[in-house]
């Protein structure tokens, strides 16, 4: 039996483009904000410049997170466990818990659902996942494969 090592699925560009352009416009309204504070409080307008570069620099810093080190997924030998993924279901679980892997639609969002033998489930749109949604599904199945014994 081959060893599979531990997996990160990353942030999909287009959902990390919209994650930083969120930040982007809450920084915009922000600068606005302190703008307008500034001129009512009579405070320094380097004050004001100070403050959106350090706004600019958190959403930089965020960008660049999100490209390099943030997973949506990680598989490893024992379980799974998923984030930033709004109504996932169970987010952390064991390959024992799962009892299958297959496809769904929920809401017309193309999804992996792992159906756990508690009857719970675990959603995960794989359009957010940077990853062929095959390659992902094939490695969620060998893995639940590996874990209940058959090869």
């Amino acid at each position: 039996m081959a060893e599979t090592s531990d997996t990160d699925y990353r942030l999909a560009p287009a959902f990390a483009a919209r994650l930083v352009g969120l930040g982007l416009v809450l920084l915009a309204v922000l600068a606005f904000a302190f703008t307008a504070a500034s001129l009512v409080l009579s405070w320094p307008a380097d004050l004001v410049v100070v403050a959106v570069v350090v706004g600019l620099v958190a959403v930089l810093a965020t960008a660049s997170w999100l490209r390099s080190r943030a997973y949506v997924v990680r598989l490893t030998e024992s379980g799974y466990r998923v984030r930033f993924v709004r109504g996932v279901g169970v987010a952390e679980g064991r390959w024992d818990e799962v009892s299958e892997a297959a496809t769904a639609h929920p809401r017309d969002v193309p999804c992996l659902v792992l159906r756990r033998h508690d009857g719970t489930t675990t959603s995960i749109p794989v359009e957010m996942l940077a990853v062929d949604r095959e390659r992902f599904a094939d490695d969620v199945r060998t893995r639940l494969d590996r874990a209940a014994g058959r090869p």
